[in-house]
């Protein structure tokens, strides 16, 4: 006699982003407050449920534009999967989260739930998506040593100590502008746009402007690795 079984209960399957801007200097993640349980009042990663007929890329693209302009995002990639049983207290959750990055100087609109906060001052956030937040700024660090990633944070056009900022707020340490300049040119990274911006009422001489030759994707070296000085 033919034996019936119960197939498993299937996962939920939900889609996060790790959205990180450079805000007056400092990298910042977004995060909306939870307004029912579990963790109400807790802050966590915008994303959802991956419905039927829709790709990951979908999901995570629907759901962004719920907290954020999608079009400001310059950069969105695949980050990592979370899969621990216990991650959720009331369901059986697989998370697979993705890294967005928006550029300096623009200020996306954003719901009055959903707020910036500074990676390394992070409030009380629900689930593991703390940890997520810190993945993703492993992620990125790694990146900028050795890719051309820094446009998807950058403006269109910038100079070298503005560039240095950005760096500086996403590395978490002081960076040369003058061996940042070497380096990106050297990699084929950036180029001079051929105009010169003063540096407001303080005076000084004009610095040179910058913008990054590709605002796609590109492994500059390999074998990079940015370090703190002294290391």
């Amino acid at each position: 006699m033919a034996e019936f079984t119960t197939p498993p209960a299937l996962p939920v399957h939900v889609a996060l982003a790790v959205v990180f801007q450079v805000r007056v200097g400092v990298l910042e993640v977004l995060l909306w407050e939870r307004a029912r349980d579990p963790f109400r009042g807790m802050w966590s990663l915008p994303g959802g449920a991956l419905v039927s007929s829709e790709t990951l890329e979908q999901s995570i693209l629907r759901h962004l534009a719920t907290k954020v302009d999608v079009r400001e995002v310059a950069h969105l990639e695949q980050l990592g999967v979370w899969s621990e049983p216990a991650r959720h207290p009331e369901r059986w959750e697989l998370a697979t989260a993705y890294l967005g990055l928006v550029p300096l100087g623009i200020d996306p609109r954003v719901p009055a739930d959903t707020r910036w906060h500074p990676v390394d001052d992070l409030p009380a956030t629900a689930f593991d998506h703390g940890s997520i937040v810190r993945a993703g700024r492993e992620r990125l660090r790694g990146k900028l040593s050795y890719s051309n990633i820094g446009f998807a944070l950058a403006p269109d056009s910038f100079t070298l100590a503005e560039l240095r900022d950005i760096y500086e707020a996403a590395l978490g340490y002081e960076v040369s502008a003058t061996n940042l300049k070497r380096v990106l040119l050297r990699r084929g990274a950036i180029e001079p746009v051929g105009t010169r911006r003063s540096h407001g009422p303080a005076g000084g001489r004009p610095a040179g402007v910058y913008c990054y030759c590709s605002r796609r994707l590109e492994v500059t070296d390999p074998f990079a690795v940015l370090r703190p000085p002294g290391a």
